[in-house]
C-alpha cells in the first residue's frame, strides 16, 4: 500500500514539474518574441483596400515586419488604425514616414517605410504614448484620386450648361459660315485668283525694290571715301573756328569785361533816347503828312482875302 502511494506521488511530481518546464517554455518564447519586436500604430486618412492582417511592412523594399491589427479610429472613423509589429533593429526614426503600395497586379496592398535622417532620433514610446505613432504620407493611389477628382471637376465647369450653350452657338455660326461660302463659290474662286495675282504684283516689286536697294548701297559704297573726307575737312574747319574764337575770346577778355562792366550799364539811358528821338521824328512826320507847307512857312491858320467884285479865297497857313 505504501509502495502504491509512493509511485502516485512521484508521478505527479512529474506531472508538476512537467506543466512548469512547459509554462516556463513559453513565457520565455514570449519574453524573448517581445524583446525582439516593437510595436507602431500607423493613422491612414485613406481606403486601405488590400491591406489585411498578416500584410507585409518594408522599410526601403526590405520586409521588417508585419500588420497585426486594423481597426477604424474612434474619434475619426474617416481613418484607419493600423497597428504593425516591427522588427527591434528597425531604424524608425521620427521622420520615418509610411504609406500604402499595391503589391503587384494581385490587388494586395502593403505598408511601405522611407525617410529618417541619419541625425534624427529613433521614435520611442512616451509616457503619454506608450505605442508610438508613424507618420503618413499619400499614396501613390491617393493621388492618382485627388487628380481624377480634380480634372472631373474641371470638365465639369468646363461643361456646364453656360458653356455648352456657347459652343452650340459658335457651331451655329459655323454653319452658317460654311453654308455662305459653299453658296459663293464663284467669288472665292475670283478672291482666290485676285489675291494670287496681287502677290505676284507684290513679288514683282519686291525684286525691284531689292535691285534699287542694291544699286543705292553700292552708290553710297561708292561715295564714301568721299564723303568721309569732305566730313574731315568740316570737322576741321570747325576745331580751327572754334581754336580762333577761343583765342579772341582770350584776347578780348579784358575789354569784354569792361563793356559788361559799363557799356552794358549804358544801354538803358541810351534806349530812353532813343525811344524819345522816334517819338519827336513820329510827330514831325505827322505834321509834314497832314500840312507840309504850313510846317515849314511856320502858319497854322488860313485867311481869306476879297478882290473887287469877284471873291476869291486864298489860305495861308501859319
Amino acid at each position: 500500500m505504501e509502495t502504491r502511494a509512493n509511485h502516485v506521488l512521484i508521478g505527479l511530481f512529474t506531472i508538476i514539474v512537467a506543466v512548469l518546464a512547459v509554462l516556463f517554455a513559453l513565457w520565455a518564447s514570449n519574453y524573448t518574441t517581445d524583446r525582439n519586436w516593437d510595436t507602431y500604430d500607423v493613422y491612414f486618412k485613406e481606403s486601405v483596400t488590400g491591406l489585411g492582417v498578416g500584410g507585409i511592412v518594408q522599410y526601403n523594399g526590405i520586409n521588417v515586419g508585419e500588420v497585426r491589427k486594423l481597426t477604424l479610429d474612434p474619434k475619426d472613423p474617416r481613418r484607419v488604425i493600423a497597428r504593425i509589429r516591427l522588427q527591434a533593429d528597425t531604424p524608425v526614426k521620427v521622420d520615418t514616414k509610411a504609406k500604402l503600395a499595391l503589391v503587384g497586379l494581385t490587388g494586395l496592398a502593403q505598408i511601405n517605410l522611407s525617410g529618417g535622417l541619419p541625425e534624427s532620433p529613433r521614435l520611442k514610446p512616451t509616457e503619454e504614448r506608450k505605442i508610438p505613432i508613424i507618420a503618413t504620407e499619400p499614396s501613390a493611389l491617393q493621388n492618382i484620386a485627388e487628380a481624377a477628382n480634380d480634372i472631373v471637376e474641371r470638365l465639369q465647369l468646363i461643361l456646364s450648361d453656360e458653356n455648352i450653350g456657347r459652343i452650340s452657338g459658335t457651331l451655329d455660326d459655323l454653319h452658317q459660315i460654311t453654308n455662305t461660302v459653299a453658296g459663293q463659290k464663284e467669288d472665292v474662286a475670283k478672291l482666290i485668283k485676285n489675291l494670287r495675282a496681287v502677290s505676284e504684283q507684290m513679288n514683282t516689286t519686291l525684286i525691284k525694290a531689292q535691285g534699287s536697294l542694291d544699286t543705292i548701297d553700292r552708290s553710297v559704297v561708292q561715295n564714301l571715301p568721299e564723303i568721309m573726307k569732305k566730313l574731315d575737312r568740316t570737322l576741321a574747319q570747325l576745331e580751327a573756328t572754334g581754336t580762333n574764337a577761343n583765342t579772341i575770346l582770350t584776347d578780348n577778355r579784358e575789354a569784354i569785361a569792361n563793356f559788361s562792366q559799363n557799356g552794358l550799364g549804358q544801354v538803358g539811358p541810351t534806349l530812353v533816347d532813343l525811344r524819345a528821338l522816334l517819338r519827336e521824328l513820329r510827330r514831325v512826320t505827322s505834321r509834314l503828312d497832314r500840312n507840309p507847307g504850313g510846317y515849314v512857312t511856320g502858319r497854322t491858320r488860313a485867311q481869306e482875302f476879297e478882290t473887287g467884285a469877284a471873291s476869291t479865297k486864298e489860305f495861308e497857313v501859319k
